[in-house]
């Protein structure tokens, strides 16, 4: 047949391979996918219809012509397309939470709130980033099911929603409300970038640049915000900030329904499916046949990153890691225009220009990045546990020294805050801490990936709601931080706390091997059935007990967590 192949349904169910839910895994909060779309077993599990007979399955192999050339010609060789679906989502829906501060004087004059003894303005800030945090645990696995373009389409238009309540804010506390619902429609368009980068690219060789422009554009999305709303406000009214947004997002959106298309396979062949039944055929597509509930997808949403960050090291330290660094990003929103102004009498335009010392960070980070992606693909020659696959823990080659002159950048900004010392030498201090958080924020991200495969996305969702808590609250501290300890020693504060979160890394490429081995979720990760059996054996070993010794309660899978459903026979 030409887009399907008959398959009768078997009368006893056959297991199902564990890729069927990984798809579901692979989106979290950062949102990471590191395989292939998924599949379900040789035989189907859904009983043959008594009425239409045998099930007609749709197969990605039978694709036509145009969704063929959409997945492989259109996608790999235009990378513009990808290009723009990164920027619409990173920088566009991320300018509003670093833009927001810009008004604060006007804003606090309008709505009488005095922020001069605690930032009670940056309460605003505090919600966008609690939305970012809880938003993409509950909506993003959606798009496993309704696809990349709904998600994207949908919370695009609800951020663009939320931005006219906060625009036309009659009061702070409507600011508050509404920021926090912005924020998580903004944290899901990007979240749902990271599965659309794996739809087309497949491998960590393709990957690695449009990852690395990911990375770039979720670092000074957040970090050019202050720049637009400086700008913004130096000649018109707060509310500005918004209108403006408003009209050029709102102006994109058209663009964007012209420019991207459905990238994730199965969900093309469920359309392709259900034309087919709308003509009289009983054709399903293989993701169609073994669906779990939403809610049964969503509990696993909530379950698993929450045991990961209290039982796995690599989890806890790499989120402690990566949220100092991110809260740092939304600190120096405070910080630099604290420092700036008194220091040297900056206006509020004036210091945002100072804050594009971080963007110009990310972008040098970037340009370096593909030594680091190829020091981690040669790896795959030294590695005795895989041959042929790369070393987990050449992720973090780069960061190393990444995380030292994050904290040396911390250090240089904080001694450098002078009056009597030229103002380049402390926004010199400020770009190294954006190369910094680039290289901690990329190092997580591909690590956690590599390292945990089927779990990569509950790994990153840990890591990401720990990255935007930090980011809601630690702002908070600044003022009082700066004010009491004084610029210098308020930074070198925060210079010894990452210099001491910068041996993460070195513990990983030292330990690396070991603590993989003795992790349960690590040990049922991979995708290769025999590299499984190996790791399940070692962690048998090492621990006395199997990967799987509670399965008979409840959700069974990692020390008693739940696994994907497709996994369960």
């Amino acid at each position: 047949m030409g887009f399907f192949k008959k398959e009768v349904a078997p009368a006893a169910e056959d297991p199902v391979t564990d890729e069927k839910y990984d798809d579901v895994e692979r989106q979290g909060s950062q949102h990471v996918a590191i395989a292939e779309p998924s599949s379900v077993s040789k035989h189907s599990t859904k009983e043959t219809d008594p009425e239409k007979g045998e099930v007609q399955l749709v197969e990605k192999a039978e694709m036509d012509h145009h969704h063929h050339y959409l997945l492989h010609v259109r996608a790999k060789k235009c990378p513009v397309w990808i290009h723009a679906d990164s920027i619409s989502s990173s920088i566009l829906t991320g300018l509003p939470a670093g833009a927001y501060g810009s008004g604060n004087d006007q804003m606090s004059a309008e709505f009488n709130v005095d922020n001069s003894g605690f930032p009670w303005l940056n309460w605003a800030t505090t919600s966008w980033n609690m939305g970012a945090a809880l938003f993409p645990l509950v909506f993003v696995p959606l798009t496993e099911n309704t696809g990349r373009m709904p998600g994207y389409f949908i919370s695009y238009i609800m951020f663009l929603i939320w931005l006219f309540p906060s625009a036309f804010a009659p009061n702070f506390a409507t600011l508050i409300v509404t920021r926090f619902f912005g924020g998580g429609a903004s944290s899901v368009s990007i979240n749902i970038v990271g599965g659309t980068i794996t739809d087309i690219w497949k491998g960590p060789h393709e990957r690695s640049i449009p990852m690395s422009i990911f990375g770039m554009t979720s670092v000074i999305g957040i970090a050019l915000g202050p720049f637009i709303g400086g700008a913004i406000q130096r000649n018109l009214d707060w509310r500005w900030i918004y209108y403006i947004q408003l009209a050029f997002d709102g102006g994109c959106l058209p663009i964007f329904w012209l420019i991207l298309k459905e990238t994730r396979g199965d969900v093309i062949l469920a359309q392709r499916a259900k034309k087919l039944r709308k003509a009289g055929r009983n054709a399903y597509a293989k993701s169609e046949l073994n669906r779990d509930s939403m809610v049964e997808m969503l509990k696993i949403s909530f379950k698993r990153p929450t045991k990961m960050l209290c039982t796995e090291f690599v989890v806890i330290s790499f989120t402690l890691w990566v949220s100092f660094a991110w809260g740092i990003l939304f600190l120096f929103q405070t910080s630099i225009t604290q420092t700036f102004q008194e220091n040297y009498g900056f206006s509020v335009f004036q210091t945002s220009l100072i804050q594009l010392a971080i963007s110009a960070g990310a972008v040098i980070a970037t340009i370096i990045n593909p030594l680091q992606d190829r020091l981690y693909l040669n790896s795959a020659r030294k590695n005795k546990e895989r041959p042929g696959h790369p070393i987990p823990e050449a992720r973090l080659y780069f960061a190393v020294p990444g995380s030292l002159i994050f904290t040396a950048g911390l250090f240089w900004y904080g001694w450098a805050s002078y009056p009597h010392v030229h103002w380049s030498v402390p926004m010199l201090g400020v770009g190294a801490v954006g190369i910094g958080i680039y290289s901690i924020y990329l190092a997580v991200v591909n690590y956690l990936a590599d390292a945990y495969e089927k779990y990569a996305a509950s790994a990153l969702s840990a890591a990401s709601m720990g990255r935007n808590t930090f980011g809601a609250f630690l702002p908070l501290a600044s003022p009082a931080l700066y004010r009491n300890l004084g610029f210098q020693w308020a930074s070198s504060l925060l210079g010894f706390i990452g210099l001491a979160l910068s041996v993460v890394p070195v513990i990983l490429l030292l330990k690396g091997p070991q603590i993989r081995a003795r992790s349960p979720f690590m040990s049922e990760s991979t995708y290769d059935e025999e590299e499984a059996t190996s790791r399940k054996s070692s962690y048998a070993s090492r621990t006395g007990r199997s990967g799987h010794h509670d399965r008979g309660s409840g959700m069974p899978g990692p020390s008693g967590q739940a696994v994907p459903a497709a996994a369960r026979t």
